[in-house]
């Protein structure tokens, strides 16, 4: 499957289960889109834990302009706070639309988990056809357990006995997917 092919493919599973996959040409790109998806959306906090310094100059200028808040860590004393998580997904599998990101890290599964809305920047390289083709990077990743590793397809939904359809109901209500192209 081309490269492209496995966008393509990505783009139309990730949909499929409800999630907005943008293309984005770089970090700084991606940090405003995310800083104004959660202006637009009434938020006031944006949460954003594990990225480099030299990233988070950049989210920062970002959330500024925005007149968000930022907050990089003790986010357990934070939850309830803040509207966007903003992660970095390590791969993305274009079977099922579905991204993975290491979260080893308590912050990083409670800006995942907590928000209303989870953005992911995942890079257009790491995307792969099935898990299949992602074995020996899932291997490597799992052979210093414990970790963490969060397979997330879409926002949270449940259904409940009548087959109603609730998004949200035990997570991010959106899951927005910057896809990162290569070289960047």
């Amino acid at each position: 499957m081309s490269h492209n092919d496995l966008r393509q493919e990505f783009r139309r599973q990730a949909e499929a289960v409800s999630a907005v996959v943008t293309p984005v040409a770089d970090p700084a790109e991606a940090f405003a889109r995310a800083a104004r998806l959660t202006a637009e959306q009434g938020g006031a906090c944006l949460a954003a834990p594990g990225w480099e310094a030299d990233e988070l100059a950049s989210l920062k200028a970002a959330c500024e302009r925005e007149g968000l808040e930022l907050i990089t860590q003790g986010l357990r004393e934070r939850a309830g706070e803040f509207h966007t998580g903003l992660t970095r997904a390590q791969w993305g599998v274009a079977e099922t639309g579905t991204i993975v990101v290491n979260s080893a890290s308590e912050e990083l599964r409670l800006a995942s988990m907590l928000s209303e809305v989870h953005v992911a920047l995942l890079t257009a390289a790491n995307l792969r056809a099935d898990l299949f083709a992602l074995e020996q990077e899932l291997n490597s990743t799992l052979a210093d357990a414990p970790g963490y590793l969060a397979f997330i397809s879409g926002p949270s939904r449940t259904g409940d006995i009548e087959l109603v359809l609730t998004l949200g109901a035990h997570g991010p209500r959106q899951l927005h997917i910057l896809l990162l192209e290569e070289g960047s």
